[in-house]
């Protein structure tokens, strides 16, 4: 059977290959903005089915992974920042605080999917402004959701984690084994 991974992120191709020895990788490009009023859980869910789903249409005949991620605070999504002032403020904003990281993952093939959620809480240490700039001259915020990436030199941020960590990088590993081995 044909493997396609829907996404461009070098951090889920590593973790697909936990599960999968060999997948094609064929991002999708799908309008990513959120519904006004819709749960964001249904949101994430939602995101991750249109990726697998839209390049399924063009391989019906493969299985096709797609996953989204969101980050969120206080009932504010934190996506990837604009600038270095916006990693700033995202990185200010998690300080001495516990997070959300949500990651849907779906699994699509002739039309049908299955999906998953899950929900990470993430509490960060209290940053100093030094350690912030510092983090930042990584380069490592400005391409991952909440500004920061835990399998990296954000790990120096991360106090503790509630959940998954792999969902954290990007992919729900445990639970899209499940779902291609039938278990779901």
């Amino acid at each position: 059977m044909q493997y396609i991974l829907a996404s461009q992120s070098p951090r889920r191709r590593e973790l697909l290959s936990f599960i999968l020895p060999t997948f094609e990788v064929c991002p999708a490009n799908i309008d990513e903005r959120l519904q006004d009023g819709a749960p964001l859980t249904s949101e994430i869910v939602r995101l991750a089915a249109a990726k697998a789903l839209t390049v399924s249409a063009k391989h019906p005949d493969a299985l096709v992974i797609g996953s989204d991620t969101m980050v969120t605070i206080d009932g504010q999504i934190l996506g990837k920042p604009k600038d270095a002032q916006d990693a700033r403020r995202m990185l200010r904003l998690l300080s001495g605080r516990t997070h959300q990281v949500l990651t849907g993952a779906a699994a699509a093939q002739n039309g049908r999917v299955k999906t998953v959620l899950n929900t990470t809480e993430v509490t960060f240490r209290t940053l100093q402004e030094d350690e912030i700039e510092q983090y930042i001259a990584t380069g490592e915020p400005f391409d991952k959701a909440g500004a920061y990436g835990i399998q990296g030199h954000g790990a120096l941020l991360v106090r503790s984690i509630c959940g998954d960590y792999y969902s954290v990088m990007g992919l729900p590993v445990a639970q899209l084994y499940e779902i291609l081995s039938g278990k779901i």
